[in-house]
């Protein structure tokens, strides 16, 4: 059997997924191609406003925007997809899912023995399993692992040792149940496939931040790209501490003293790093720059040393992924793509997949 395994593992890689990307005002998406030992290629996207009619709810005009959505990649990414891959069929669809229909949750659990034990993947999955619940109205999607501590250190590989206590931070993805629900059956219909895996834009964001910088390792991230919900994630010493959710509009005029308050509330508890991260969408990025004045949160750090605020613009990722169609991906559909390229072991059959499905 291990024989076969290894013989198999020699196959080289290679996927098409598509992309979708799901926010308060519009939907995007987009064909990407993976293959082992080269950069992943975007060979088409799209991007449509979520038009909503008269006595409309919220989420059926994005239901309806996105399989509008969905028959454009159809008609002409599938065969931009196939002119390049001999296929215009795709083996899986990643679907980011922003705010109002997702919460991002953060939590830690802990391993302790008085003997030291062998600390393994199954031992976390069961605990995760045992310990990560969704109430009634919300989908449990995805829970990510982004972190963890074997005997109070930060450890890369950490399975197979043996320890006397450990710490996993994971990032749970909730999706309203209904929305999901919808979102998942369209594109089953569409696609012809089950393999959707979904997950909030909050944490695939941080996820991909995290590898596009990471010698950053004290800074904020300010994630402002879903507009209804600003995420704020703390990262001390390589380390994620915490992320908490600023639930104001971004254009809102308070918008920046909700942000400075959670920043306060944070600094009761944590030194802040000197280096913030702002992520928005292309039409905003200007102005919410601009009212971040380092002025306006200076109060929060001690000392005179200046804050660095970088905008995260698309061009610091354009070299990590390449782009074979006419409309530019936006910053959304790039962090996703990136994404996938640091999971692509998780994405092939011959290693861990993408976590479960949506109410598998």
């Amino acid at each position: 059997m291990r024989f076969l395994e290894n013989l198999f593992r020699k196959k080289k890689y290679a996927e098409s997924v598509v992309l979708i990307d799901i926010g308060a005002d519009t939907v995007a998406g987009a064909y990407a191609r993976y293959e082992e030992g080269a950069q992943p290629t975007i060979l088409y996207t799209r991007r449509l406003p979520i038009e909503i009619r008269t006595d409309e709810a919220h989420d059926r005009a994005m239901v309806r925007a996105l399989e509008l959505l969905g028959t454009d990649l159809l008609r002409e990414g599938a065969p931009a997809l196939a002119r390049t891959t001999g296929s215009g069929s795709a083996d899986r669809i990643l679907v980011s899912i922003d705010a109002p229909w997702q919460e991002t949750l953060v939590h830690t659990e802990h391993f302790e023995q008085e003997d030291s034990f062998i600390f393994t993947k199954e031992l976390v999955e069961a605990k995760l399993k045992e310990s990560v619940a969704a109430p009634s109205q919300k989908l449990l999607a995805d829970t990510s692992i982004i972190g963890i501590t074997l005997n109070g250190y930060d450890t890369n590989n950490p399975y197979g040792r043996r320890v006397h206590r450990a710490s996993v931070i994971a990032l749970t993805s909730l999706i309203e149940r209904n929305v999901a629900k919808s979102i998942l059956s369209m594109l089953e219909r569409l696609y012809h496939t089950k393999d959707i895996f979904p997950i909030a834009g909050s944490s695939l964001r941080y996820q991909a931040m995290r590898s596009l910088f990471p010698h950053e390792r004290d800074a904020i991230i300010i994630d402002a790209t879903g507009r209804s919900l600003t995420s704020i994630s703390l990262i001390r010493k390589g380390m994620f501490v915490t992320m908490v959710n600023v639930m104001t509009h971004s254009d809102d005029d308070n918008w920046v003293s909700s942000v400075t308050s959670e920043l306060g509330e944070l600094a009761k508890h944590y030194p802040l790093p000197r280096t913030i991260f702002l992520l928005a969408r292309e039409q905003e990025v200007t102005e919410l720059r601009e009212k971040l004045d380092p002025s306006t949160f200076a109060p929060l750090w001690f000392g005179d040393a200046p804050l660095k605020i970088v905008v995260v613009l698309k061009s610091l990722i354009g070299g990590s992924i390449r782009q074979m169609t006419t409309n530019t991906p936006g910053l959304a559909l790039l962090l996703m793509a990136l994404y996938l390229q640091n999971r692509h072991q998780a994405l092939s059959g011959n290693a861990q997949r993408l976590p479960a499905t949506a109410g598998e």
